[in-house]
């Protein structure tokens, strides 16, 4: 006998409430997470995983109610590999042009690049850069920048005795020496009273000290000798005695000069094994 109409229940087929349920969990996983109700952080941490969805036991849950096997989960998606980290090209020595690198002698691993304001400015920037080797990593800079003084009148690309001018150019370091023990250094070191010094510089202001630690740079001179050597294999005319040294608050003759601790500071680093220069001249002409 039929059912009466109304009180017939309505039932829908059991495939067709599974189609719609499947309609319903494909819609959560798709366009940005739109209606799925999760959290803020949950959504991040699956999209971080990679699954477009919820995850674990929410997703068996999920397949079960689907009509899936019980136990079923969702295969894991294995995250896509991130290229690999470019390898860092080596460094150039900063603010030098292709003339002055040139210049750089390819077994240098030190190199104290002193750039001065302008070629007729006594005042300038000196920085240490090291490298591990020719092949790279390339230069860093390991000291400074300091301020430092230079000769009085600038710079020149030819250094004659008495311009009052520092030479331009690219120099070996092979040597130092004081009036003062130094602080431990790797460098030969010629400690002698003779590096005394009096008098007054070009503003009024003492010498005295400003050789109490000294690195000679190697312009017009036999590398590896005591500062105080005084052979000119360019001849005398062209001047020398040309060092690092330490600063007295003004503009030198030819030298560079920076202070006290600083040079202890360089004295402590600067190391023969790593062939260390002086690249040392006005910003212009170091760009060339």
């Amino acid at each position: 006998m039929p059912v009466p109409p109304s009180r017939a229940p309505l039932r829908l087929p059991h495939v067709v409430c599974s189609l719609i349920l499947l309609v319903l969990l494909a819609g959560c996983g798709a366009g940005g997470f739109a209606g799925t109700g999760m959290s803020g952080a949950a959504t991040e941490q699956a999209r971080i995983k990679g699954v477009p969805g919820p995850s674990g036991a929410a997703a068996s849950a999920a397949a079960s109610a689907a009509g899936a096997p019980r136990g079923w989960s969702p295969l894991p998606v294995s995250p896509v590999p991130s290229a690999p980290a470019a390898s860092p090209q080596p460094t150039e020595l900063p603010g030098l042009g292709a003339k002055t690198r040139a210049a750089v002698p390819a077994t240098a691993r030190q190199a104290f690049v002193v750039t001065g304001d302008s070629v007729d400015s006594n005042r300038s920037t000196a920085v240490l850069y090291t490298r591990d080797g020719p092949a790279g990593p390339g230069w860093r800079a390991t000291l400074g920048p300091w301020p430092a003084h230079n000769a009085l009148n600038g710079w020149t690309g030819e250094h004659w005795e008495g311009d009052l001018r520092s030479p331009i150019g690219v120099f070996t370091l092979t040597a130092a020496g004081g009036r003062l023990a130094p602080p431990d250094t790797a460098l030969p070191y010629d400690l002698s009273p003779d590096f005394r010094v009096t008098g007054e510089g070009f503003h009024g202001e003492p010498l005295e000290g400003s050789f109490d630690y000294v690195v000679a740079i190697d312009y017009n001179r036999l590398p590896g000798t005591s500062p105080l050597d005084h052979t000119r294999p360019l001849g005398e005319e062209r001047g020398g005695g040309i060092w690092v040294h330490v600063d007295h608050g003004g503009p030198t003759q030819g030298c560079v000069s920076v202070t006290e601790d600083r040079m202890k500071d360089l004295l402590g680093v600067l190391d023969p094994a790593m062939k260390p220069v002086i690249v040392m001249g006005d910003a212009e002409s170091l760009g060339r």
